[in-house]
Parts: C-alpha cells; structure tokens; sequence
C-alpha cells in the first residue's frame, strides 16, 4: 500500500506532522509502512534497533499491518512496551504484555523483547526496567493518544513534562479507567485496575522517532486539543508537538471537523 493511500488531509503543527486518512485501515496501514521504512533504514546502518510499543485497540491495524510487512529482520530488534496495571494476575488476558504478545511479538519474534513485570515490588520493577530502557538509545516509539490526552499511563494529573525518572507507578484517573470499558477491555469500570506501572513522558521522548496512531471518534476531542489548545499536562498528548521526530496519524473520525 503506498504512504498516501487514503491520505486526506496533512499539516504541520509546530514540529508535529500530521496525516490524516480516510479509515482506520489506510491510517494502521501507511502508519506501519512508515515505521517499517524506518525500521530498515536504521537497521541498514546499526547493528539492531530498540524499539517501544503501545497496547490498545487503536493500534489493532497498525500492528497488523507490521507484523505483515516482509523483509523486516525482527531478530535485530529489542522491543518493549510502556505501561502495565498493576493487581491482574500474571496469566489475565487483558495485561498490556499479552495484547503485545498475541498482536506482535509472538507472532514475529524480536531478538529480545522486555515485558514489565507489575506482580511484585512496584518500586523494584520501576527502577529495572528503567535500567533496560536506558542501557541504549531507544530508536524508535509506537504509540497512541488516550481519550483524556494521556500517552502511555501518564494521565492529567500525574503527568509531568520533566518526570525525573523514565519509570513510574501511578494512579489511573477516571476517564482513563473508562475509556478501557469503551474499548471493550473490561466489562466494566469496577473491573478495571486502580493503578499501573507506565514509562514517563521524558522516556518516551527519549525515542528519536515517534509514530502515533489514533483512530475513532472517541479520540476526537483530545486530537483536537492536542493540536490546538496550549501545551499542557491538562492534555499530556500536547507535548508530541515539541518532539522533533513526530508524526501523528488519525482518521476522519478522530481529526473531525479542524480548520
């Protein structure tokens, strides 16, 4: 599929890019065209690549479409992934970890893949896996836009643009807590866990090379103040504009009716 199939639409918002297509599907697709183009190139030149990526629904065609993409060697890559409740036991289906590991990483088999581990010390696990993202560069980071402008777990009130740690365990707020109900996660917000080891916005921004892909239109309002409102924690996504290697990928649905 070519980069610009079902492209409508893209802009530029101070360094953030944006495309926006007609579906889902052609927003999944050239959304994983882009990063496996990336990918090869960085591999062409370096001995492997370390690479972060998101667990939700919204990333069901991107991860898709990666997984399919031949001439990756997935071998080179150190994957992990940036956020995990804490509470579920080790084996439930709607860990973080098992998305991944049934969507990607089981399927194409990275040379290393690091999972958090929430089931034991919080604290413990915040500081090791810490120590594994910054062993190395992180070259690459896929991920997605919550519906109160959340990226990885750092919601409104526990975001902070200069987190000094690249690991840490917080408390889900509300809205969070139910967007996992609206994407059929849980069966409904009781069922969802209170709290979550996520990766922080300064270890994201670490990636040199960031992929976001929000689809839907329950995402429309936080595209839209991502992209328009000031740059504030009060919508933790509106950070992706300063990031010098950016691009943001929405439908129709969650770019809705901007300029």
């Amino acid at each position: 599929m070519s980069l610009t199939k079902g492209l409508v639409k893209n802009r530029t918002v101070e360094l953030l890019k944006v495309e926006v297509y007609e579906n889902r599907m052609a927003m999944g697709h050239s959304a994983a065209e882009a990063a496996a183009a990336k990918m090869k190139e960085l591999l062409a030149k370096q001995d492997g690549i370390r690479m972060i990526f998101a667990a939700a629904p919204s990333q069901n065609e991107f991860l898709q479409a990666l997984r399919t993409t031949d001439g990756l060697d997935w071998s080179r890559v150190t994957a992990f992934h940036m956020d995990e409740y804490i509470g579920l036991s080790p084996e439930a289906p709607e860990r973080f970890s098992a998305f991944l590991r049934n969507g990607l990483f089981d399927l194409v088999h990275p040379g290393t893949v690091h999972l958090i581990d929430s089931s034991s010390s919080a604290e413990e696990e915040c500081l090791r896996y810490a120590s594994l993202l910054q062993q190395q560069p992180i070259d690459i980071v896929c991920l997605g836009i919550g519906e109160n402008g959340h990226i990885a777990f750092n919601d409104p009130p526990v975001a902070d643009f200069k987190d000094d740690v690249f690991v840490k365990s917080v408390e889900l707020d509300e809205i969070c807590r139910q967007q996992q109900v609206n994407d059929g996660c849980f069966p409904n917000r009781d069922a969802v866990p209170t709290h979550a080891i996520t990766l922080t916005i300064p270890a994201l921004f670490s990636g040199a090379h960031l992929f976001c892909m929000v689809p839907g239109r329950t995402k429309a309002a936080a595209v839209a103040a991502t992209l328009n409102g000031p740059v504030t924690t009060d919508c933790p996504s509106s950070i992706l504009r300063r990031h010098p290697d950016c691009t943001l990928y929405t439908d129709t649905d969650s770019y809705g009716k901007q300029d």
